[in-house]
């Protein structure tokens, strides 16, 4: 080793052992209980579907899930993954009927029961629309930890920005990681596959 690296050597072999030193010293005095553990996504809901039945954490058990949030004015993220969700159950063929897919709205003043089923009627039948009181879909969104914020229009409407993701859950209702829909639909079936 050259002379002028050593003293570099020792300074890092000090920083090191110092910060091992203050990790224990914190470990042992008890001073990692106040850090939160990582956020969990998911959790207790109740909504209806657009058939007017009651759906809620229990119902994604037995089967993985696919969930979607968006809200029928969406003008094309939101037809664009439902129409790619509808296109990944086709290539499922019988095995879609192993599946939960959910498209959950945010916007629940306009999206009721009727609008969700008849919006959902361009898809794949296997496609549940999820609504309900405001009350009821922001306990969802939190749950979920979606971000969906109502944003005025010029016209005196508004449209929902919100978070696109498809949310890939477990047979328990554990969340396993977002779902990714950008690749050939017969691929993402057999990736869905080793979830039953």
């Amino acid at each position: 080793m050259n002379r002028s690296a050593r003293p570099l050597v020792i300074i890092a072999a000090f920083a090191g052992s110092l910060a091992v030193g203050l990790l224990l010293v914190l470990w042992l005095s008890g001073g990692f209980r106040g850090i939160a553990a990582p956020a969990a996504i998911g959790g207790p809901f109740q909504l209806t579907d657009q058939s007017g039945r009651k759906v809620t954490e229990q119902s994604l058990k037995g089967k993985p899930t696919l969930i979607f949030f968006g809200f029928t004015h969406c003008p094309d993220i939101c037809p664009t993954s439902l129409f790619e969700m509808s296109e990944v159950l086709r290539a499922m063929g019988k095995d879609a009927d192993r599946l939960n897919t959910y498209f959950v709205s945010v916007d629940p003043e306009r999206d009721t029961a009727a609008v969700m089923k008849n919006y959902l009627s361009s898809f794949d039948p296997h496609l549940e629309g999820l609504t309900g009181t405001p009350d009821e879909v922001a306990r969802m969104i939190t749950a979920y930890r979606v971000y969906a914020k109502k944003v005025p229009t010029k016209d005196g409407d508004y449209t929902m920005d919100h978070t696109a993701l498809i949310y890939l859950m477990d047979k328990d209702g554990n969340f396993v990681a977002p779902f990714n829909l950008k690749r050939r639909p017969e691929e993402a079936a057999a990736d869905l596959k080793r979830y039953f």
